[in-house]
């Protein structure tokens, strides 16, 4: 069983002569099957002729040539209109001459260089053996002539449009690449931005703050103290995102979607930012479903990037977490009241409120942020989440 399913591998792996050779040796060998000779093309109308050593010349010439139809078309095309002319001037009528359409598919559809220069080639070959056929007593009329070679047209227009097509598909394929490898560098981005701002904000707050505790040193030991925890939390985060990332690499010893955030991991959340000294007050209301997907996540990064603002602009001042659990969505607001003190951290990129707004819109939600009118801020998010299980 192993080894027929090699076969076909095999077959695809190997190079395009070879896969062209059973067809080369098809139309060659049809040429000497005495039931079929003298029923190939027949083009000039010349008396029959016997089969001899030239007819073989000829039927080799237009059948064993397409071994390289799609390696060098340009060889193939000129050694089967050779052979083809020969067929013709000769009267053989091989059933090789169907070589000639399939060459003219081929260099429509593989042909790179030098594509007008050829068609105008073969079209002076063709005037020119449609004339010699004529001067040879052949009782071909013009419209024959005519007909035959709209027929070829129409063969190399077929390798043409398959072209164009194997383009359009190989440019259609690099746009999607290229989109979903920006998508994916959009994702990492938000996720580090997530992961990492929280934690290091924090980390500068706290050091900030610390500046103004050295006559307390207690104070100050449980300030370097916090500074240290947030560090290892920011360390262990960004572990569990590599995995993430790189799900065939897992030092942590488990499952990366075991290690994602959810909406159930808010209180530490919470209570982290009060270690770094700011005042929160969380309120939650109904219960939150055993599994909310995506929207778990979606609503604690929201709540992450919103307590990180809080932060960064408005240290000290009070701020409200309010998230609500309803049948099909869950709600999250975040204001925060006031200005903050100067120990503020310096502002950002704008990066994360942009990032929060396009999870929101994945997941066909609502998203709002914006300043209130007593100089708070406030974050709104309504994220559907589906019926819970």
């Amino acid at each position: 069983m192993t080894n027929r399913r090699r076969i076909p591998e095999l077959w695809r792996r190997s190079s395009v002569t070879v896969r062209d050779l059973p067809l080369a040796l098809l139309v060659f060998g049809a040429s000497f099957v005495p039931a079929l000779y003298n029923l190939g093309t027949q083009l000039g109308g010349m008396p029959p002729r016997a089969f001899d050593v030239w007819a073989v010349v000829a039927a080799a010439l237009q059948g064993l040539s397409l071994t390289v139809r799609r390696r060098a078309p340009a060889v193939c095309l000129a050694l089967v209109s050779l052979g083809f002319a020969l067929d013709q001037l000769r009267g053989y009528h091989l059933v090789a001459g169907t070589a000639l359409p399939i060459a003219l598919l081929s260099a429509g559809s593989h042909l790179e260089r030098h594509r007008r220069s050829t068609a105008l080639t073969l079209s002076t070959a063709y005037v020119l053996l449609s004339l010699t056929l004529h001067r040879l007593g052949g009782d071909e009329a013009a419209e024959g002539y005519v007909l035959f070679y709209l027929t070829l047209v129409l063969a190399c227009g077929a390798g043409v449009w398959l072209r164009s097509t194997r383009a359009a598909e190989a440019e259609r394929r690099r746009r999607v690449a290229e989109d979903t490898l920006a998508a994916e560098r959009a994702r990492i981005a938000r996720e580090l931005h997530d992961v990492v701002t929280h934690h290091v904000t924090a980390m500068v707050v706290q050091c900030e703050a610390a500046r103004y505790l050295t006559a307390a040193p207690e104070r100050l030991d449980e300030t370097l103290a916090a500074v240290s925890d947030t560090g290892r939390r920011a360390i262990t985060d960004l572990r569990h995102l590599l995995d993430l990332l790189d799900p065939g690499h897992d030092a942590g010893g488990g499952a990366p979607g075991d290690r994602t955030p959810t909406v159930g991991e808010l209180r530490t959340l919470v209570e982290q930012t009060r270690e770094a000294g700011q005042p929160v007050e969380f309120t939650e209301e109904g219960a939150s479903a055993t599994s909310t997907g995506s929207a778990g996540l979606v609503a604690y990064r929201v709540v992450q990037e919103a307590l990180t603002n809080a932060l960064k602009y408005a240290h000290g001042s009070r701020t409200r977490v309010r998230v609500r659990y309803a049948a099909r969505e869950i709600t999250v607001e975040v204001s925060t009241e006031g200005t903050g003190s100067p120990t503020a951290s310096p502002g950002g990129s704008g990066r994360g409120l942009d990032g929060l707004r396009r999870r929101v819109d994945v997941l066909g939600g609502d998203f709002s942020a914006g300043p209130r009118t007593d100089g708070g801020f406030t974050v709104l998010a309504r994220i559907p989440a589906g019926s819970p299980s």
